[in-house]
């Protein structure tokens, strides 16, 4: 099995990565957020830091693009490849609501007959191989099949389903009865994402699909980020790790403010993972001092039971 980290807007950043690979080997492949690519043709400050060339890392990243233009995903794609990259990941499931008021992310699925012009002139012009993640409709998975027909049009590297429309967001069940559909007529290689938050909710996905052999894994993973590593998540190693993106969070953002913000939302999935957590979590999630905050985490990591 083939594990990738799914790209998590405001979470798994740069630093993130850098940092989770360092502590917690086993994830195959990172996906980045998504880049939004504009007639300005010039990354942003911020976006070449998320960006750096594929050589200055030793594991594996995959840049996500989000947009509707195809002239705006081929210049960045195009970026992508120059800095050494092999392949860039179109994001065709994104449920914000900014995101499809403007006819992007899992918007692109309300018209099926304008996607799939999108993807001629991207397929008939890239620079490097495109993989796509997606849910299975809009409003209804009804509109599946059809879907499933255009991305078998072309050359898709990957195709990552995540099995909901875009009306669920993150809740619901998870439509395994689409997914099953595209395990039996997808031309394109599949990986799977939704709701894997176990390695034993893997092995529960492979026994149903062997066939499989590609899971993309989000909130999981950032509740448990040892769970891919031999012998799971070592707790010294999680708060060694939580200590470094501290203090690399408080560079980048100059500041506690922020970097403090940053790590709660982390923290709003991990503090699950450590069992009679309900009055630090509580705590924790209203400091807004540095020196309190560092106290709190200190007495998880240190009289908390960690739930592997």
């Amino acid at each position: 099995m083939r594990y990738y980290f799914a790209p998590m807007e405001g979470l798994t950043d740069s630093i993130f990565r850098l940092l989770h690979h360092k502590y917690f080997p086993g994830v195959d492949r990172y996906y980045t957020p998504f880049f939004s690519p504009t007639v300005h043709r010039a990354l942003t400050p911020k976006e070449a830091r998320e960006l750096p060339p594929a050589a200055s890392m030793d594991f594996n990243v995959v840049p996500q693009l989000l947009t509707k233009v195809p002239e705006d995903f081929l210049w960045m794609a195009q970026q992508c490849k120059d800095l050494g990259y092999g392949e860039v990941n179109l994001n065709l499931g994104c449920p914000s609501g900014t995101v499809t008021a403007k006819g992007k992310g899992s918007g692109m699925l309300r018209d099926l007959d304008a996607l799939k012009r999108f993807l001629e002139e991207i397929f008939s012009q890239t620079p490097i191989d495109i993989s796509i993640k997606t849910r299975i409709g809009f409003a209804s998975p009804v509109d599946f099949p059809a879907l499933l027909d255009i991305f078998n049009c072309y050359p898709v590297k990957e195709l990552t389903v995540h099995p909901r429309v875009r009306s669920q967001f993150y809740s619901g069940m998870p439509d395994m009865d689409a997914f099953t559909y595209a395990v039996q007529n997808s031309k394109t290689p599949l990986c799977y994402n939704g709701d894997l938050r176990s390695l034993s909710e893997v092995a529960q996905f492979s026994q149903k699909f062997p066939q499989i052999d590609a899971v993309m894994i989000g909130r999981g993973l950032l509740a448990d980020p040892g769970m891919l590593t031999p012998g799971g998540t070592d707790v010294k190693a999680l708060e060694a790790f939580y200590e470094e993106l501290l203090e690399e969070y408080l560079v980048a953002f100059g500041g506690s403010r922020n970097a403090m913000f940053r790590l709660k939302e982390h923290w709003g999935l991990l503090i699950h993972r450590f069992e009679g957590s309900e009055k630090l979590g509580k705590r924790l999630r209203k400091t807004t001092d540095l020196g309190e905050y560092k106290a709190i985490t200190q007495e998880i990591f240190h009289t908390l039971p960690f739930k592997n």
